[in-house]
C-alpha cells in the first residue's frame, strides 16, 4: 500500500512539472513571436535551463521515471503522470522542437 501511495505522489509530481513546463515553452515561444522580455520570460528560461540539465546531466532521462518505476509503475510512455499516453509519447520531440523554435525567434529579436 506505501508504495502505491508513493506512486500516486511521484505521479502527481510530475504531472505538475510537465505542466509547468509546457507552460514555459508556452511564454518563451510568446516571447519570440511577440519580443516579450518580462520576468515571465526570465522564469520560463530559467526553469527550461534547469531542466535541460537534469535530463541531460541524467542521461537524457527524467529522474522521476526512474523513482516511478521503482514504486511499482509499469513501463510504457504514460506510466509516470497522470497525462494520457496520447499526449505524452511524444513530448520530448515535440517540445524539445518548439524550445528549439523558441529559443531562435528570441534570438532573431533580440539582435534585431
Amino acid at each position: 500500500m506505501r508504495h502505491t501511495k508513493a506512486l500516486a505522489l511521484v505521479r502527481a509530481i510530475h504531472t505538475v512539472i510537465y505542466l509547468i513546463m509546457v507552460t514555459a515553452i508556452g511564454v518563451l515561444l510568446y516571447a519570440g513571436i511577440t519580443g516579450y522580455t518580462g520576468v515571465w520570460l526570465w522564469m520560463a528560461l530559467a526553469l527550461l535551463t534547469i531542466e535541460t540539465l537534469v535530463f541531460f546531466g541524467n542521461g537524457m532521462k527524467c529522474p522521476l521515471t526512474a523513482l516511478a518505476v521503482h514504486y511499482g509503475a509499469q513501463k510504457g510512455y504514460a506510466f509516470d503522470t497522470f497525462l494520457p499516453e496520447s499526449i505524452t509519447r511524444h513530448t520530448f520531440w515535440f517540445f524539445g522542437f518548439l524550445t528549439v523554435v523558441g529559443v531562435v525567434l528570441l534570438c532573431l529579436r533580440l539582435i534585431q
